[in-house]
């Protein structure tokens, strides 16, 4: 099972490159962030079960497949008052849940932003742990939003008092590991300057100016499938691209 994560930074805007890249890489679920939009468009991904939490102007995550799936929440828990389209939670075919998150960005530091993102890690921190008590199979995967070390940005010191990269984000992520979650990625490639992220300023991309921010979290059940996990991109190199590149994850059955 093939299964990809990208924030495509407007889904308006990026239908066109979203199209071309399901056409190449075929994945049998594509988990999107920032759609910035409450409408979807549906109609030009014919084929595709397609479920989207969308929000006016901002945020928005969705989930398209080639198979059926059970949608399970579209949001997460322990905050009634909490409207921002940020989580959407599903259950494949074979009982894995796959959830799609878009974690709060938190910038600047200090400030409410930066709080908000501690309290919603906090809360995803208390979902993983109840599907993790259930003994339930799952995955979570999009943009985190989270530096994890020193080696996934092109140069700490200009992120140091940054939100992706604070002392207290990279303590809280740490917390979310610690359930017995695996990164994907780092499982399987210890290599340095391995990025998802380049920024539209000051020409970040020719340059290799990069952050990896976008993760799959895998449960021990599912760690135990892990077949690869791989950046592509090629996405970020067309013309007119979002700043995110896709993350692909592939599980044996």
């Amino acid at each position: 099972m093939k299964i990809a994560a990208w924030n495509v930074n407007s889904i308006k805007a990026r239908t066109a490159h979203v199209q071309r890249w399901l056409e190449r890489v075929k994945p049998d679920f594509l988990l999107l962030q920032e759609l910035k939009g409450l409408e979807f468009p549906h109609e030009v991904f014919d084929g595709y079960k397609i479920h989207a939490v969308g929000q006016k102007a901002y945020n928005g995550v969705a989930i398209l497949s080639n198979s059926s799936f059970d949608v399970i929440l579209e949001k997460l828990p322990g905050d009634d008052a909490d409207e921002q389209a940020r989580y959407l939670e599903i259950a494949a075919p074979d009982g894995t849940r796959i959830i799609n998150i878009y974690l709060p960005n938190g910038n600047p530091w200090p400030g409410e932003k930066f709080d908000y993102k501690m309290r919603w890690m906090d809360r995803l921190h208390a979902r993983l742990k109840e599907l993790r008590d259930q003994e339930i199979p799952f995955l979570i995967g999009g943009d985190f939003n989270v530096i994890p070390e020193a080696r996934d940005c092109w140069d700490p010191t200009v992120w140091m008092n940054d939100a992706l990269y604070r002392i207290e984000t990279r303590q809280k992520f740490r917390s979310i590991l610690n359930l017995g979650l695996t990164d994907a990625f780092r499982a399987l490639n210890q290599n340095d300057h391995q990025y998802t992220f380049w920024d539209y300023q000051a020409g970040c991309w020719p340059k290799d100016y990069g952050i990896r921010i976008d993760h799959f979290l895998l449960s021990p059940a599912v760690t135990d499938r892990l077949a690869s996990c791989t950046i592509d991109k090629e996405p970020r190199g067309e013309e007119s691209p979002s700043d995110h590149t896709p993350v692909i994850l592939t599980i044996k059955p």
